[in-house]
């Protein structure tokens, strides 16, 4: 019974159908399984190049290129002996490798890379100018150098990568270089280590100090690395310099002196610092760098974002929003507590994240507080009689900003909207019958007018955030 069995399950294995071209990788034309072997080499090129964020001049580039275009003549020696199975197996190959050399080739090219590069480069000039001091020990920098490097920090997160790998790991490897330039150079500046003890004090004194300066001259080596200046170092070569000097600091005898120890241990913190940014590099390099919709400060502002809108959609469609007012307000402000706990770390991406977040809650914040006061002007009307005529106006426009206020939250499309364009027209047209108030001395009007006018303006602000494209 077994045997038939058996003999049965043998008969089923060599009927079975497969399309008259054999399924089994063993009964495959040698051709055919050639062709298979390269696919498969360049379907692992193929993650290579999708995160692939440099430029055409970059080695890495060169070697994927060079790689795909030895699977793509490998491709073209396959003999396919005139048949035409084999023949269209091997366009598809090599259609698919050209496709990866041109989106490679797209990737190094494309005008958001150029545009991140050539901020870079804008960073670089401004380092050159600047890095002499830290090579020669001293700490100084210019207003102009801090200033240019957070302008060009500002405009590397404006750059628009529309969610495409490639781009997103450029800006964010861009960032992180240039923002531990920054940080580096405040840290210097901020702390201002100097050498604190003569050397008369003790003779390890001397040492440290000598130290100190080769911290120092390190600290230039390590900013000309990150930011490309430098062609006469290494990160590995400077890795083993700062090795070095602790190995140094840890043979001193400061015989029991407290105030050495501690000068001894300061220094051994600034040599610690400089070994973590050297690591930075490295970790931009990761998905989960520059994926940042994973990261945890991220979503726990898309969260609070969640929230928000939720009480944004009850306030909108509750008929009697007023009487929820304290309780929502509450809660908006609570949103704002948690925002406050997110933490940036280094990446200013997260930190504008958290800035528009916050800006976001705050206009609800003011929209009730609005609404609150516009109603209550309304449960009085005897005051609102003997009231100065400029104050009324400027009411007027504040009840009109209420209602254009109440549109702009809800807004949800970009500047070429008829819609955008309306709401831009309503607020510059409250700012106007702004400017025709006359307070006519009285401080007070002044006074209240001149915070309508910041009202107006923080609500078209908010329009303009809400339609500039921004993404993290």
């Amino acid at each position: 019974m077994a045997g038939a069995t058996s003999s049965k399950r043998h008969h089923q294995a060599r009927q079975k159908p497969d399309g008259g071209r054999g399924m089994d990788m063993g009964n495959q034309h040698p051709s055919v399984k050639r062709l298979h072997e390269i696919q498969k080499q360049v379907k692992e090129i193929e993650q290579q190049v999708a995160v692939f964020s440099g430029l055409s001049t970059d080695r890495d580039y060169k070697e994927l290129e060079r790689n795909l275009t030895k699977q793509l003549f490998e491709i073209d020696s396959v003999d396919t002996e005139g048949k035409g199975d084999i023949q269209q197996a091997r366009k598809r190959a090599a259609q698919e490798t050209e496709r990866l050399l041109k989106e490679l080739e797209q990737n190094a090219n494309h005008p958001r890379r150029l545009e991140i590069e050539a901020l870079f480069k804008e960073a670089q000039a401004l380092v050159e100018r600047e890095i002499t001091p830290f090579y020669e020990g001293g700490n100084g920098i210019s207003d102009e150098f801090e200033e240019g490097i957070q302008d060009i920090v500002l405009r590397l997160t404006q750059v628009k990568t529309g969610g495409k790998i490639s781009l997103r790991k450029a800006r964010y490897r861009t960032l992180t270089k240039i923002c531990t330039v920054q940080e580096i150079i405040e840290n210097a500046v901020k702390k201002q280590l100097s050498l604190p003890l003569s050397n008369d004090v003790h003779p390890s004194v001397s040492k440290i100090n000598s130290v100190m300066c080769e911290v120092n001259k390190a600290r230039g080596t390590l900013i000309a690395l990150l930011m490309g200046v430098s062609s006469n170092d290494t990160c590995r070569h400077l890795s083993c310099v700062l090795t070095g000097l602790i190995a140094d600091l840890d043979a001193l005898d400061v015989c029991g002196r407290t105030e050495i120890r501690n000068y001894r241990k300061e220094v051994v913190e600034e040599i610690n610092k400089l070994q973590k940014y050297l690591d930075l590099d490295e970790e931009a390099n990761s998905t989960q760098a520059y994926d940042l919709a994973k990261n945890q400060s991220i979503m726990k502002i898309e969260e609070i974002r969640k929230k928000m809108k939720e009480v944004h959609s009850l306030l909108l469609k509750t008929e009697n929003a007023s009487d929820l007012y304290l309780g929502l307000k509450a809660e908006l402000q609570g949103l704002i507590a948690h925002l406050d706990e997110v933490s940036p770390g280094k990446n200013p991406c997260i930190r504008e994240a958290r800035r528009r977040a916050v800006i976001e809650v705050q206009t609800l914040i003011t929209y009730i507080d609005l609404n609150e006061a516009l109603e209550k002007r309304q449960k009085y009307p005897e005051q609102t009689a003997v009231e100065h005529r400029c104050h009324k106006a400027v009411w007027t426009v504040l009840g009109n900003l209420s209602q254009i206020q109440k549109e702009v939250i809800s807004f949800d499309g970009n500047r070429t909207d008829k819609n955008y364009m309306r709401l831009e027209e309503l607020l510059t047209k409250q700012l106007l019958a702004l400017d025709a108030v006359d307070p006519q001395g009285d401080e007070r009007c002044k006074a209240a007018r001149k915070q309508a006018v910041k009202l107006a303006q923080n609500i078209l602000y908010y329009l303009d955030m809400k339609t500039d494209e921004w993404e993290y």
